[in-house]
């Protein structure tokens, strides 16, 4: 038999969904600053996207938050205008680094460009791994326990930086011990894959307004 929360165990998980959203905003924000950094430094541009993408989380991230903001004081039924701004732009965002991430993996392949080193995309990978497992774990724990869609939609999200983190481990402990060559542009596509993904789902959810998506990214 599920449990049924009362109004004040509503308001309290809410209060913990808004802490969580505000962690992932400010997580995803320093790591954006330091791989970008890095990422430049280094010469790696799987590094230096995966950088990228974690500066367009953080809008993602700003559109949930509000979202939770608004259910804490009242219900909510559908999207209101500054969230399907936030998602139109950062599904505006994400074509960007996609297309970009495309030309630079073609130039870095076309010029032979090699990252001086790759360490510091493990070390990053590994960090965004084990904080994006946990917030996915919490997130899907709230969202399940309000039977709210949208919370759940964002662990999903958050489980997509998950197996971004990945790709950037794969891709920098690869070249980092091996250095086979354009490792580090494969894993800068494999990052694009998921960023057009996660751009279209922006689209099609600004569109709807709805709370309730079957994407997984909301």
């Amino acid at each position: 038999m599920k449990h049924v929360l009362d109004d004040k165990k509503i308001q309290k998980r809410l209060n913990y969904a808004y802490i969580l959203s505000m962690i992932t905003i400010g997580y995803n924000l320093i790591e954006g600053i330091v791989s970008t950094f890095f990422g430049a430094t280094d010469e790696t541009l799987a590094l230096f996207g995966f950088g990228l993408d974690s500066f367009v989380e953080v809008l993602s991230g700003i559109g949930i938050a509000h979202m939770i903001y608004r259910m804490r004081r009242n219900p909510v039924n559908e999207r209101d205008g500054f969230e399907v701004t936030a998602l139109k732009i950062t599904g505006t965002a994400l074509y960007i680094l996609t297309a970009g991430l495309v030309v630079g993996a073609a130039l870095a392949i076309f010029n032979k460009s090699e990252p001086d080193t790759t360490l510091v995309g493990i070390i990053i990978a590994v960090l965004s791994i084990l904080t994006m497992y946990f917030l996915y774990r919490e997130k899907i724990k709230v969202g399940e326990e309000l039977n709210s869609q949208p919370i759940i939609s964002d662990a999903k999200c958050t489980k997509t930086c998950f197996y971004l983190s990945f790709i950037l481990l794969i891709s920098s402990v690869t070249y980092e011990l091996w250095q086979i060559p354009y490792v580090d542009a494969l894993g800068s596509l494999g990052i694009a894959w998921y960023a057009w993904k996660e751009g279209k789902e922006a689209f099609e959810n600004a569109k709807s307004k709805s709370l309730s998506c079957n994407s997984d990214c909301c």
